[in-house]
């Protein structure tokens, strides 16, 4: 398996963001991660990428725990954060060299190149971060998670700020990474999880409402709006 979560738990005061919950995912998976706002996707995301200690449980990535081995992991995980919070003084090159260099990548230059024709950030790598569009932005986060050529792919709200077009190529880039790539994948554009992804997790106040193939959810010929809908008025005990 490429992420195992068990019972994992994040606990503020009284409230349990993530209440004991638990998941497999394996190589070549896109994993839909779903739930309303608060539901807990981005705390699960910051304990898997070793940015958030859990308060009980565990998470691995690639069979390395993430608590014991926080620098080990992040060579392994290629994450995207809702906020994307990037550098906005410096050149978009110049960023992706600086993420590089951090992760001590051969040939950087050459990849450096790669990933920016990958991303369609060619036109606007010669600008400073703050003068992009903020679909620009994005790709410059998605740039920078992908660098270097991670085995796991954690993306928060990925396609947040595109137009359409650059949703589907943004899309197409996910299902081509995932051929190799294990990918957790969290949007609240129904829709797109629904064109991406093979498989859908839906948290509500913490808890785990659904785990399921998507087939296997709209067997009964419901929507996945409706599936969202009827899984997230639930109060999970």
């Amino acid at each position: 398996m490429s992420i195992v979560v068990e019972n994992l738990l994040k606990q503020y005061g009284e409230q349990k963001a993530v209440n004991n919950i638990s998941f497999n995912i394996q190589k070549g998976e896109i994993v839909g991660f779903l739930g309303p706002n608060g539901a807990g996707k981005s705390t699960t995301m910051k304990m898997i990428t070793g940015y958030l200690t859990p308060d009980g449980g565990k998470a691995s990535v690639c069979g390395l725990d993430v608590v014991a081995n926080p620098i080990a992991i992040k060579k392994k995980i290629g994450y995207l954060p809702e906020s994307n919070a990037l550098y906005y003084d410096m050149y978009v090159k110049e960023y992706l060299s600086f993420i590089g260099g951090v992760h001590q990548i051969e040939n950087l230059n050459s990849q450096i190149k790669n990933i920016i024709e990958l991303t369609g950030l060619t036109i606007e790598q010669q600008k400073k971060i703050g003068q992009l569009s903020k679909g620009y932005k994005q790709r410059v986060g998605l740039a920078a998670a992908l660098i270097h050529s991670p085995e796991v792919l954690i993306l928060d709200e990925p396609t947040s700020g595109l137009d359409p077009n650059q949703i589907i190529e943004i899309r197409n880039l996910i299902k081509q990474q995932s051929i190799n790539k294990t990918v957790l994948f969290s949007s609240h554009i129904l829709q797109e999880v629904q064109a991406i992804c093979d498989r859908i997790i839906i948290i509500n106040k913490g808890n785990i409402v659904a785990d399921d193939t998507l087939a296997n959810l709209q067997k009964n010929n419901q929507s996945l709006e409706d599936i969202f809908k009827n899984a997230t008025a639930i109060t999970a005990v």
